[in-house]
């Protein structure tokens, strides 16, 4: 008989419990016994679920109070030594340190949080763990084993979910040494834990290993080897199911097979031919789980494709070798479709969320196993769910075809050289060197959500809602005014999200209640769902931004998300590539742009924080993609005259191999986060020589401390080690929604006194 698993389950809970516990526990409103009972909670619920819908590989461990990756750290002792640990289990204040930072008190300094990145190719943002030469592990913490422990009680056996080692090691920085000349350090630790799960009953465990998916050296490729000799099969140890998900393993599945380990999980989604091959050569005693279920997807799956393909490789290994999974952990999907009560019933049909894909791991292996007669009524229904999508006319549009085809070159380039243009908008809008400005939003008070939410259940009429909005905006001019920013922001306090806004009004996007998906922490988004071809109905962002600017002399901003992060923070459909998707938001954004330059604004923001997240796993595929995202992002941008100066934004992420990229965006201004690693990721801006004006965040805005003058002074000479004073922004990391006014206000008091400080010290030299 095949089995059934999953990798891992959103663990933010239906209604973002998780979100709640966090941030109740962090204002000192709940006490640590409140949040561990929280968190007790989901985990038994979601165990519970699984037990009940047949699941035979449970995930154990997959849970976590802020980041697997920073649990991780926490289990093999990689704790920085600023943290002030001195060994031994890790203590909340600690861990929450790590994730957050720390704003410190009178008898006690505040600390900087540690670095953060994406994962992989998703939204998802992790802490990268910190190592250098003197690195020594120790089990530090038994929260596997715990867990896993807790599971059995509730009568569930459960498969605790590991970082594999060498995958660990290559999700972090090292200082002094490279990370894998850490790894005869480090397995010792997993085979402590290892044993210890043993004791605890546990007979097989998941190892991630998704770098198995890229592009590895040949020192990477001897890791594995290293590791997995060591580890993959020792008989006093829990059975090894090593699981690679987000690509192909391409060359790698040589590599992959020559393993010693109990099992093997597949992205059988990204590469239909790579089952087969495994089959070919697999040892007879091994497992080989195939991912048919999309884990980071929201549609449905093709039961009748699926079980195509599970039969196929059943027919060559027997099914009691066949597991049936989803692609990935689930922690990418929202987490149960039956709590979106008010969406269009037609489009939901279409829909999986993570409760809905486990069941559709159940209904294909019972069909592998007993046939399709004995899930006939679910096969039937999923036909007709997809039938119904392929032959909706609501998806496509002619009109929105046309457009795009009429697209040429011209249209993606600005009308003069950046040098140029910034003459002509330095011209007009009288900047000092080092301008200062901010990312987007200012803080979302419970009186802006709460009106929000009572206009779109129509509980207030659109007059109140509009005077309510235009008050803050109009504070938030005045603030920025106080504080002596240069160019000012609108603070957005309309908007719910910077890609859900934006969905809510574009034709093709659908928004859901209850799509709630992690990002880091309690930060929770709610990605819309493209399921058609999109346009713009009407003007956005218009009436906001030029009633802002009709407030203050000083610049104003117009803000956009850049086409590249609509496409990649939203739920994308998969029946045409994503290069046209994109390409018709970029249209739909343009128009956005005219429209503001009509209306005035000299100042657009289009911004692109995922344009590095959107990369694929490989170097042989960047190129196209590369090629379709920065022409999408130029049809929005080119839009502007030389006078109006385009500015993008872009989250934590590794720029050096894609510095040609971005200077081919040809925005007038970047900004970019940071702070955290101190100024480090400039260093691909040292390398390349980019001609254009960058802003690289002076405060970490993802944690609660307020950085000093000094501090910030700091940052702003490591910049001028790379960049010319005229080149120079001062800003934050990124937008300032998730903070509160008393650490905003002092925080960019701080940003503007640091930037006229380094402003008379270069005027003093010259």
């Amino acid at each position: 008989m095949a089995y059934s698993s999953n990798l891992g389950f959103p663990r933010i809970g239906p209604n973002r419990e998780l979100k709640r516990a966090l941030e109740a526990y962090w204002s000192g409103k709940s006490s640590e016994e409140e949040l561990d009972a929280a968190a007790r909670s989901l985990r038994r619920d979601a165990w519970l679920f699984h037990k009940q819908a047949g699941i035979d590989f449970i995930p154990s461990n997959d849970f976590s109070l802020y980041d697997h990756v920073l649990d991780m750290s926490t289990v093999v002792g990689a704790i920085p030594q600023r943290y002030g640990h001195s060994g031994g289990p890790v203590d909340k204040r600690t861990y929450f340190a790590m994730a957050r930072g720390e704003k410190g008190d009178g008898a006690r300094p505040g600390v900087a949080a540690m670095e953060m990145t994406k994962w992989f190719d998703t939204n998802y943002h992790y802490i990268v763990p910190e190592f250098n030469a003197h690195t020594r592990f120790a089990l530090s913490s038994l929260k596997p084993v715990e867990e896993f422990a807790e599971a059995e009680a509730l009568g569930v056996h459960t498969r605790p979910v590991l970082i594999g080692p060498v995958s660990y090691l290559l999700l972090g920085k090292a200082e002094g040494t490279s990370t894998l000349d850490l790894l005869d350090n480090l397995l010792p630790v997993y085979e402590e834990l290892l044993g210890r799960l043993t004791d605890a009953g546990a007979d097989w465990v998941q190892l991630d290993e998704p770098f198995l998916t890229m592009d590895l050296t040949e020192q990477e490729q001897r890791a594995f080897e290293q590791a997995y000799t060591r580890i993959g099969v020792a008989p006093s140890q829990p059975k090894i199911m090593l699981t690679t998900y987000f690509g192909q393993l391409r060359e790698n599945i040589n590599l992959v097979k020559r393993l010693p380990v109990a099992g093997l999980h597949v992205n059988a989604r990204a590469g239909q031919r790579e089952p087969e091959v495994f089959l070919e050569s697999l040892p007879e005693d091994r497992l080989l789980s195939l991912g048919v279920v999309d884990g980071r997807n929201v549609w449905k799956t093709d039961l009748t494709e699926a079980l195509s393909s599970l039969t196929a490789a059943a027919r060559s290994a027997g099914n009691e070798r066949i597991v049936v999974g989803p692609s990935c952990s689930m922690l990418h999907a929202p987490v149960d479709l039956n709590l979106e009560e008010s969406m269009d019933p037609e489009i939901a049909s279409w829909l999986a969320y993570a409760r809905q894909k486990v069941q559709e791991i159940q209904v294909l292996t019972t069909a592998l196993n007993e046939g399709e007669d004995a899930v006939q009524t679910e096969f039937q229904e999923n036909r007709r769910a997809l039938a119904s999508r392929k032959t909706s006319s609501r998806i496509h549009v002619p009109a929105v075809k046309q457009r795009l085809s009429q697209v040429d070159a011209a249209m993606r380039r600005r009308s003069s050289p950046f040098a140029e243009r910034k003459q002509k908008q330095q011209e007009l809008l009288q900047l000092p060197l080092l301008p200062t400005t901010t990312i987007g939003s200012f803080p979302q008070t419970r009186d802006i959500r709460k009106t929000r939410a009572a206009y779109r259940r129509g509980k207030i009429k659109y007059g109140e809602y509009l005077d309510f909005m235009q008050g803050h905006i109009a504070q938030t001019v005045r603030t920025q005014e106080e504080l002596g920013l240069d160019v000012l922001v609108h603070g957005e306090p309309e908007r719910n999200d910077m890609v859900e806004y934006f969905g809510e009004q574009l034709e093709g996007f659908i928004s859901t209640d209850n799509g709630w998906v992690q990002s880091y922490g309690s930060r929770c988004v709610k990605p819309p769902v493209i399921f058609g071809d999109v346009s713009r109905p009407h003007p956005m962002t218009v009436e906001w931004i030029s009633y802002a600017q009709s407030l203050t002399a000083r610049p104003m901003k117009g803000m956009l998300t850049g086409p590249v992060t609509m496409l990649e923070w939203s739920f994308v459909r998969d029946d045409q590539p994503r290069s046209d998707t994109c390409q018709q938001i970029a249209l739909a954004l343009r128009s956005e742009v005219e429209d503001l330059q009509q209306a005035g604004i000299r100042v657009i923001q289009i911004d692109e924080p995922a344009l590095r997240e959107g990369l694929p796993l490989r170097h042989a595929d960047w190129d196209d993609y590369l090629k379709w995202a920065v022409d999408s992002f130029r049809l929005v941008a080119a839009a502007a005259s030389d006078a109006t100066q385009v500015h993008t934004h872009m989250c934590y992420a590794e720029f050096n191999d894609i510095i040609d990229a971005i200077a081919a965006l040809d925005a007038d201004v970047i900004s970019i986060e940071s702070s955290r690693s101190k100024m480090e990721l400039l260093d691909a801006f040292r390398q390349y020589d980019y001609p254009n004006d960058i802003g690289p965040g002076v405060y970490d805005i993802h944690s609660p401390r307020i950085p000093r003058e000094e501090e910030i002074t700091e940052l702003l000479h490591r910049a001028l080690q790379v960049l010319s004073p005229e080149q120079l922004w001062v800003n934050p990391d990124c937008g300032l929604k998730t903070r509160k006014w008393e650490e905003v206000r002092p925080s960019l008091l701080n940003l503007v006194a640091a930037a006229r400080t380094v402003r008379q010290e270069i005027g003093r030299s010259n």
